[in-house]
């Protein structure tokens, strides 16, 4: 069946015969964006607050961006990282000085940025500390990944179910309980993996006791901090790096998402002394860090940068979470959350207000805990977020 000239529920019923059943999708089939809006085929508009899942920082077919890339792809879209590439090199120096950290390795994902962290964080253990120190420790209701290490160290227990056995040398403890991380780390941990802000789990917060804790455990029993930043990082949160507003120092950290503007690309930053125990065949990636979405990355940190993004993502989401706790809305019970990552707990179920929302013209995803996520882009303007709140005010006060 040729897909030429068919209509919404054609090509719906097209997708179900001819691709894996892994996403639970909305009846609706996107042809076109322009800035914060998308385009359905059937010509109808939405405000997009998902924004790829946090990827499209700049809103869709940003004029700059596209210029850029299209340029990029006219000369070169991929080579062998058997040879080097200018764009690579140039964006990993803009992730060394932005994070403080050295050495990059380039991925095509968040879930392989942290499947490269893990096994990083392995072999200097095993290196550092001795043959036994592999394990390491991440949060309940995290989430890392859908690839078997990372699906491992996602801390669900409803997502590994069906994939048993899973790699050894994962350990949980509740985000935010020092007692439990205080006794969770021996002289076998070689890292304490976590989020700043937990995305897909409910938008969880970090607390000051526990960054101190880490801290502490990292000095004194000598293990990594990796800070899974693929959903914070790339100004989401209102700077460049979410652990940029904690105490913590993390001795690796992990992107994706934003980093490409809507390209793929994941990339894990770390330290010399641990990023060296890298060693040529421990790791590697046939299209990761090619000169297409490099260059990609090297434009949205400009962007960011030029265009004073990380002040409007302060200005901007203090004035959304103003307006929603001026509601006094009986249905949300909590705003939380930091910068362009709002969790709205709401009393109501979460999928009846997506669908509500979507039928006002607003497009938001959900979260753990029955929590509405707001992921606007980061150049989005005021008056676009007044029409957004309106449709999200009527969407959760419809039966």
């Amino acid at each position: 069946m040729t897909t030429q000239n068919l209509n919404t529920q054609e090509l719906i019923t097209l997708g179900q015969e001819v691709t894996m059943h892994t996403f639970n999708r909305q009846e609706t089939v996107l042809v076109k964006g322009q800035g914060p809006y998308v385009e359905d085929l059937d010509g109808q508009k939405y405000i997009d607050f998902i924004s790829g899942i946090a990827c499209n920082v700049l809103g869709h077919a940003d004029q700059g961006f596209v210029e850029y890339i299209s340029k990029q792809a006219g000369n070169l879209i991929h080579v062998s990282n058997l040879f080097w590439n200018e764009n690579g090199i140039k964006l990993a120096e803009k992730l060394s000085q932005a994070s403080n950290l050295d050495k990059t390795f380039f991925a095509n994902s968040g879930t392989e940025a942290n499947e490269a962290a893990i096994k990083l964080a392995r072999k200097w253990g095993t290196e550092s500390k001795g043959p036994d120190a592999y394990e390491i420790i991440s949060m309940n209701q995290s989430f890392h990944g859908r690839t078997l290490a990372s699906l491992t160290a996602t801390g669900q227990e409803d997502m590994h179910t069906a994939f048993k056995p899973l790699p050894v040398g994962f350990k949980y403890v509740d985000f935010n309980d020092v007692d439990a991380i205080k006794k969770a780390v021996n002289k076998n941990t070689c890292a304490i993996l976590l989020e700043v802000i937990q995305g897909e789990g409910g938008v969880n917060a970090i607390t000051p006791e526990f960054m101190s804790a880490i801290n502490t455990l990292q000095k004194q029993e000598n293990v990594l901090v990796i800070v899974d930043e693929i959903q914070t990082g790339i100004g989401r949160t209102g700077t460049m790096f979410a652990f940029q507003q904690t105490t913590l120092d993390p001795d690796i950290i992990t992107l994706a998402k934003g980093l490409g503007g809507g390209l793929p690309i994941g990339a894990v930053v770390a330290k010399a002394q641990v990023a060296d125990h890298f060693k040529p065949g421990d790791h590697g990636t046939t299209f990761g860090g090619n000169p297409l979405a490099t260059a990609a990355g090297n434009y949205i940190l400009s962007a960011i940068d030029n265009q004073q993004l990380l002040k409007n993502v302060k200005v901007i989401s203090a004035y959304i979470k103003d307006q929603v706790q001026s509601w006094q809305s009986p249905i949300i019970e909590e705003v939380r959350g930091q910068g362009f990552l709002i969790g709205l707990k709401v009393t109501k179920p979460v999928a009846q207000v997506i669908a509500a929302a979507a039928d006002q013209g607003l497009l938001v995803t959900s979260a753990k805990d029955n929590v509405i996520r707001l992921l606007p882009p980061l150049n989005v303007t005021k008056d676009v977020v007044d029409q957004a709140l309106a449709k999200l005010k009527t969407a959760l006060e419809s039966e």
